[in-house]
């Protein structure tokens, strides 16, 4: 078990920056994502710290050794990737045996760690096949195994479940949390997909453009987005922007939209007095948006209308994707209850759930 320190580190690729003064830990014992698109550095760091890729400046440590001059086979972690990188002419208990055979292990103890990892990841009457005869969800299982068995200090996942299928997806989830919650290593995840994020981190770190826009409990990131990049890539659906104009009027201050005033739930955020008359990004989340309610559902509600555009049916849900002015917002409902295309409608925004952003920096005002 070990902590990692990314110190520092910056990788370019000829006229590319991958990654950027990138500072992170990784404590011990922790499950920490690395979440955002495609480009944004996440792989890269991940390869920094597997060694499979060089830093062009900066140090990585894993406990409290200094790994830069380390080969990868030497830095005593174990990788599951993508694509599982099985051997096709091996048997599943010779793939997950090859390494600790490279180590020189006893054939005992080969043995032992092989069936003990097969045990855990329920595959055990798949040892004598070979990878052709497996599905997505066994390959996987098997590429675990075969890290497990290593006993390394950490785990490095890169986007493993983007070969499955949705429902497999979410079942080998629970199944890669439920390993964490039984080994206690530390592991560092990489995925595009926000959810995927959400469900298995206890932190996450978002990336973009080779920084990080903001780290914390996946919670904290839902409820305290520090910038408009992360209060949009977080939650699903992505949260509404409205650009609104900050108003005073008999102290009672009001954000101006398309037209409509809505009252500011006070006291809401501290330095607001500053952004009187300027503008704004308002951003709420689908789900404290109402639709067709009669009269306020509470005190800190307020009405904007909106034209129906398209509904998105979600299962129990809807996503209703309505016009409002040039802006567009989305709600989720009921699916029993969604509203027909071009009707127009009463939307209730909850201004206590609201977030406020700087148009120009994009950071969260406080």
């Amino acid at each position: 078990m070990a902590r990692v320190f990314i110190k520092d580190v910056t990788k370019q690729f000829d006229n590319k920056l991958a990654v950027d003064h990138l500072t992170l830990e990784i404590p011990d014992q922790k499950f920490v994502v690395l979440v955002g698109p495609s480009g944004c550095g996440k792989t890269t760091t991940l390869r920094i710290v597997a060694g499979l890729e060089e830093p062009t400046s900066g140090e990585i440590y894993i406990g409290d050794r200094l790994v830069n001059a380390i080969q990868p086979k030497d830095r005593n972690i174990a990788m599951v990737f993508q694509n599982y990188a099985l051997y096709p002419h091996m048997t599943v208990y010779k793939n997950m045996a090859i390494g600790l055979e490279l180590r020189k292990l006893s054939k005992d103890e080969i043995d032992r760690r092989v069936r003990e990892a097969a045990d855990m990841l329920r595959i055990e009457d798949l040892l004598e096949r070979k990878p052709a005869q497996l599905s997505g969800g066994e390959r996987q299982r098997v590429a675990m195994g075969r890290a497990i068995v290593r006993k390394p200090e950490v785990f490095l996942f890169d986007e493993p479940l983007s070969n499955l299928d949705a429902k497999l997806r979410v079942r080998m989830r629970a199944e890669i949390k439920q390993l964490h919650e039984r080994v206690r290593t530390t592991v560092i995840y990489v995925t595009h997909d926000q959810v995927e994020a959400m469900t298995l981190a206890d932190q996450i770190v978002v990336m973009n453009q080779g920084v990080i826009m903001q780290q914390g409990a996946p919670q904290d990131l839902y409820r305290s987005p520090q910038n408009l990049f992360v209060g949009g890539f977080i939650g699903a659906p992505a949260m509404n922007f409205l650009r609104v104009r900050l108003s005073q009027n008999d102290k009672a201050l009001r954000l101006n939209t398309q037209g409509t005033d809505l009252a500011l739930a006070q006291p809401r955020f501290r330095a607001i007095s500053r952004w009187i008359d300027r503008e704004l990004m308002l951003g709420i989340r689908p789900e404290h948006v109402f639709i067709g309610i009669e009269g306020s559902p509470g005190p800190n509600h307020q009405a904007l209308e909106g034209i129906v555009e398209l509904a998105e049916p979600m299962g129990a849900q809807t996503a209703v994707h309505l016009r409002s002015g040039e802006q567009e917002i989305v709600v989720l409902c009921d699916s029993d209850k969604h509203p027909q295309l071009g009707s127009r409608l009463r939307l209730w925004l909850d201004m206590s759930k609201i977030h406020l952003f700087d148009p120009t920096t994009e950071s969260a005002i406080d």
